[in-house]
C-alpha cells in the first residue's frame, strides 16, 4: 500500500476520531497486534494535539503500511511559535519504535513516527 494522506483543520476535534480509524485500518493492513495499534493511534492523535498547541491551523497526517506502520504528522498554516510539549513528547517517543522531530526556527513542525 503506498501512502494514505489526511488534511484535516485543528480547530475541529471530531477529525481526531476519523484520523483514529484510518490509523486503526493502516495497523491492520500491516497485521499490526491490537496493543501496537492503539499505541499507534495515540500517538499520531497526540501528533496533532503537539503541533496544535504549537499554533497550527492544521495538520497533514501520511500512513504507510509497507514495511511496518509509518506516520508522518505535519502542521500546516497558523502562527507557529514555541510551545511546551515534554510530556507529550515524552508519551510518544515511549510508545513508538522511532520519533523523529522536526523543528523550523526552534518549533515544533512536523513528527516522523515507526513501529
Amino acid at each position: 500500500m503506498g501512502d494514505f494522506c489526511i488534511n484535516f483543520s485543528l480547530k475541529d476535534s471530531e477529525y481526531m476520531t476519523a484520523l483514529r480509524l484510518a490509523v486503526g485500518a493502516v495497523c491492520a493492513l500491516a497485521e499490526v497486534d491490537v496493543d501496537a495499534a492503539e499505541d499507534m493511534k495515540v500517538c499520531v492523535t497526540e501528533s496533532c494535539l503537539i503541533l496544535k498547541s504549537c499554533g497550527f491551523e492544521s495538520v497533514c497526517v501520511s500512513l504507510c503500511s509497507s514495511g511496518g506502520v509509518k506516520a508522518t504528522v505535519e502542521g500546516k498554516g497558523g502562527t507557529p511559535a514555541e510551545s511546551d510539549n515534554e510530556f507529550s513528547l515524552a508519551l510518544v517517543s515511549a510508545l513508538v519504535s522511532s520519533c523523529d522531530i522536526q523543528r523550523q526556527g526552534g518549533v515544533i513542525c512536523k513528527l516522523s513516527l515507526s513501529l
